[in-house]
């Protein structure tokens, strides 16, 4: 991603149909580097969705979601996968942890797929795991640890290879912080 344009994310005209219930209509918005952003809205208005299109997991049936210039439906799915590996970090509304992983191993997950060696990758997880106090956790399977301990695991995982822009579609996520 350039560090030239100071815009981020930018929507233009973004539409987003499922079947015959569209969930988004002509949505546009800049977001602009180090800006927080917060989306409210009742259950079911697109919030999800509108994360989903951001991060290139979706692509929209109309208008184009630009990441720093770069048009995301435009990338081959494996440019996307790419994009978000090394870009973004998610924190999903379930949580999305690997039920047959370890909290310690969904956290070093991100580092692994980036090509991170095995020891740093633990190293870096633990580190996060402490810092978000759920490290007691670590060797432990997610249906082992309470919701608050898995909601701070997928923090964790979301935030232990440091990247530009971080998705959380999960209202108390987004108001935790790295200490």
């Amino acid at each position: 991603m350039s560090t030239s344009s100071p815009v981020t994310i930018e929507l233009r005209g973004v539409t987003k149909v499922y079947g015959r219930q569209i969930v988004l209509t002509d949505a546009s918005v800049s977001i602009v580097r180090g800006e927080l952003v917060v989306v409210i809205g009742r259950s079911g208005s697109g919030k999800s969705t509108l994360l989903r299109l951001i991060g290139g997991l979706e692509t929209p049936d109309r208008g184009s979601v630009l990441i720093d210039g770069s048009d995301v439906a435009a990338l081959s799915e494996t440019q996307r996968a790419r994009l978000r590996r090394a870009t973004l970090g998610f924190v999903f509304q379930f949580f999305n942890l690997i039920p047959t992983l370890t909290a310690a191993e969904n956290v070093e997950l991100p580092l692994a797929l980036n090509g991170v060696g095995r020891h740093e990758a633990r190293r870096r997880g633990i580190e996060l795991l402490e810092e978000l106090d759920v490290a007691a956790c670590a060797d432990r399977l997610p249906d082992e640890i309470s919701g608050g301990e898995q909601q701070r695991v997928a923090i964790a995982r979301a935030l232990v290879h440091e990247p530009k822009l971080v998705l959380a579609d999960e209202r108390r996520a987004a108001a935790g912080k790295r200490r």
